[in-house]
């Protein structure tokens, strides 16, 4: 029942100083009501004002549960525009657990996970990607990622859609009402203004998914592989970029033999790090197996950071790994910086068109120009939200291709000569694939499997 009263715990269930227990629907205040008695025991909390905080103590039956305070918020000015109470007690696993089950004895039912943004949506305070942003605000992984989960949460993706479902639906009523009504409405000439109409919605779609791949590291961070010959320094700049002895280091070749993962933020942006063997020629089985990993890791990776020694001259294992990272987005550094050198810049660009950094990852040397040359990489130089929409979500950029692929049908359409009708068919269904992004006739399967991504009380 969408008007029966849930509850949970809205805080990690661990010991901390504060716990929250979230309370919304019809009957939160006569729960509240129930269990809670102010320090005079004259105060109920469904007669005082909303939007106020009162202090007191909650009771299960005649027992004193805990010393609080409660925050008093009633509809529809409320996130999910229900009556809603939260109890700030004592921050105790139990103590929580005891407030929650006197809160379900009186009246309210255990919540689902994301229950309490679900019904946010389903009355209407937010859209269905506003609801998908609270959890990607909850698992933000860095600020950038932070500030575009909170740019959707208030609105930005709707904004677009929105306009774009506007447009598509004015030219859908046009058409089907010159269908129904020939004589009064004509066609004359409507095709060719369709067609500008839908190729600028086509590029506007086309604009939001070009955001995509740049969401989504945003949101997951670039999957980095180090790689490198053995004793190059890989596992020292991993060390260096952690901020702490992550790595084995030695001076013995072929000290790293699996691959080490470390995420850390550089520059605003997340790196999945990940160290890899040596990359060379061995007969030794296990140090083989190490050399195919990294191989394997380099291969799927978003960036390549390959650590050449440049104390050393070239061989044969650095020409093999320059041919593997000629077609893929890559950055070398040439480390070691503070030892004589053997190897150039000037002599690895005659190799491969990459950027070239001298580093010291001994020295911490050359880590700021390796930070801006991955956000030149991948964002242009710069990461800015003031105006940008990055589209994050996988959902989301499953139905913007679908209502691109419809509308460059009806262009199609229109460029074959197509019966007019043609045209609506493939208008309504950019439309509807748009509406499924914000939650419009959205399928209960669907909003389940969305809202059971989040945790509970949220």
């Amino acid at each position: 029942m969408q008007n029966d009263t849930i509850a949970a715990i809205a805080t990690a269930m661990s010991p901390s100083g504060i716990g929250i227990i979230r309370i919304s629907g019809d009957d939160a205040l006569s729960v509240i009501d129930r269990i809670y008695k102010s320090k005079n025991n004259k105060t109920k909390i469904s007669a005082c004002q909303s939007h106020t905080i009162h202090y007191g103590f909650i009771y299960d039956g005649d027992e004193k549960i805990d010393e609080v305070m409660v925050l008093l918020m009633k509809a529809p000015n409320t996130y999910t525009r229900e009556d809603t109470v939260e109890i700030d007690c004592h921050g105790g696993v139990y103590v929580m657990k005891r407030v929650l089950e006197a809160v379900i004895k009186n009246g309210a039912r255990p919540a689902e996970p994301g229950e309490f943004t679900k019904r946010a949506f389903l009355n209407g305070r937010i859209d269905l990607s506003q609801a998908e942003s609270v959890i990607d605000v909850i698992n933000s992984k860095n600020d950038f990622a932070l500030k575009s989960s909170l740019s959707q949460l208030n609105g930005a993706v709707l904004g677009s859609i929105r306009q774009i479902r506007e447009q598509l639906l004015h030219e859908i009523a046009f058409i089907e009402s010159a269908l129904d009504d020939p004589e009064h409405i004509s066609l004359d000439g409507y095709p060719q203004k369709l067609r500008t109409i839908v190729d600028n919605e086509y590029t506007e779609i086309d604009g939001l998914l070009k955001t995509s791949d740049n969401g989504r590291i945003l949101k997951e961070g670039i999957n980095t592989v180090i790689i490198g010959k053995p004793n190059a320094g890989k596992s020292s700049l991993l060390n260096v970029l952690v901020g702490t002895d992550r790595a084995i280091v030695t001076d013995i070749a072929g000290t790293t033999r699996d691959v080490l993962e470390e995420q850390i933020n550089i520059g605003g942006i997340t790196l999945n790090l990940v160290d890899t063997a040596g990359i060379r020629s061995t007969e030794d089985v296990v140090e083989k197996i190490g050399v195919k990993k990294a191989m394997e890791h380099a291969d799927g990776a978003d960036l390549i950071i390959y650590v050449v020694d440049s104390s050393v001259a070239l061989d044969d294992n650095d020409y093999d790994i320059i041919n593997f990272i000629k077609d893929k987005k890559a950055v070398i550094l040439l480390n070691k910086s503070d030892l004589a050198s053997k190897v150039s810049a000037d002599d690895i660009k005659k190799l491969v068109d990459k950027k070239v950094i001298s580093v010291s990852a001994k020295e911490s040397l050359g880590i700021d120009e390796l930070s801006d040359t991955i956000k030149d990489m991948f964002f242009d130089g710069q990461v800015s939200l003031n105006d940008e929409i990055y589209i994050t979500n996988i959902r989301h950029k499953k139905l913007l291709s679908d209502a691109k692929e419809s509308l460059k049908l009806v262009m199609n359409s229109i460029d074959d000569d197509m019966p007019e009708d043609f045209y609506s068919i493939d208008l309504m269904s950019a439309y509807e694939s748009l509406g499924l992004i914000i939650g419009e006739s959205v399928e209960d399967d669907l909003m389940d499997e969305i809202f059971s991504k989040f945790c509970m009380g949220k």
